[in-house]
C-alpha cells in the first residue's frame, strides 16, 4: 500500500497546525504566554474557577500533558490552585493578574494568524473551512465513522 501525505487529511491537518503554532508562538511570546499554554488560557479566561478534569473535557490533550503544563503554568505565576470546597480531592485552577492582563493582546495575535492563513481563501470558502473542521472533530470526539450520514 502506498501512502501519499499530500492527499492523507491527517499529514495535512498535521502540518497546518504545526505552521499555525509556529505562527502563533512567534506572536504571542512576547506576552510571556507559550503555544502549549494557549488552549488552556483561552479556556481559562473564558471561566476560571474550573477543575483539571474540567479543563481536560475541553482541550483534548492526556491527562499527563495538561498536568505537566499546569504545574509550569504555575510555577511561572500563570495560573493559582485552590481546593475545591464540593470536592477535597480536586483543586479548582483560577488565572493570576499575570496571566489575565495580556488576554486581548493574546486574542488579537491569534486573530491575526488566523487571518493571514485563511487570507488565501475567499469568505465564503473561510466559512465553509471552519465548517468542515468543526465537523470533523465533532465526528472524532464522538466516534463517529459515518460523517457522510449527516448530510
Amino acid at each position: 500500500m502506498k501512502f501519499e501525505k499530500e492527499t492523507s487529511a491527517g499529514y495535512l491537518v498535521n502540518h497546518m497546525a504545526r505552521l499555525f503554532a509556529k505562527e502563533l508562538q512567534h506572536r504571542i511570546a512576547p506576552l510571556g504566554i507559550v503555544v502549549g499554554q494557549f488552549p488552556i488560557l483561552l479556556e481559562l479566561w473564558l471561566k476560571d474557577g474550573v477543575t483539571q478534569k474540567d479543563l481536560l473535557g475541553k482541550i483534548d490533550v492526556e491527562q499527563a500533558t495538561l498536568a505537566n503544563t499546569l504545574n509550569r503554568m504555575e510555577r511561572d505565576g500563570l495560573i493559582k490552585r485552590t481546593k475545591n470546597p464540593a470536592d477535597a480531592r480536586a483543586q479548582l485552577i483560577w488565572l493570576t493578574e499575570k496571566a489575565a492582563a495580556p488576554r486581548d493582546s493574546a486574542y488579537e495575535a491569534a486573530q491575526n494568524v488566523n487571518a493571514d492563513a485563511l487570507g488565501v481563501l475567499s469568505v465564503a470558502e473561510r466559512a465553509q473551512f471552519m465548517d468542515y473542521m468543526r465537523r470533523t472533530i465533532d465526528g472524532m470526539r464522538s466516534g463517529s465513522t459515518d460523517a457522510a450520514s449527516s448530510e
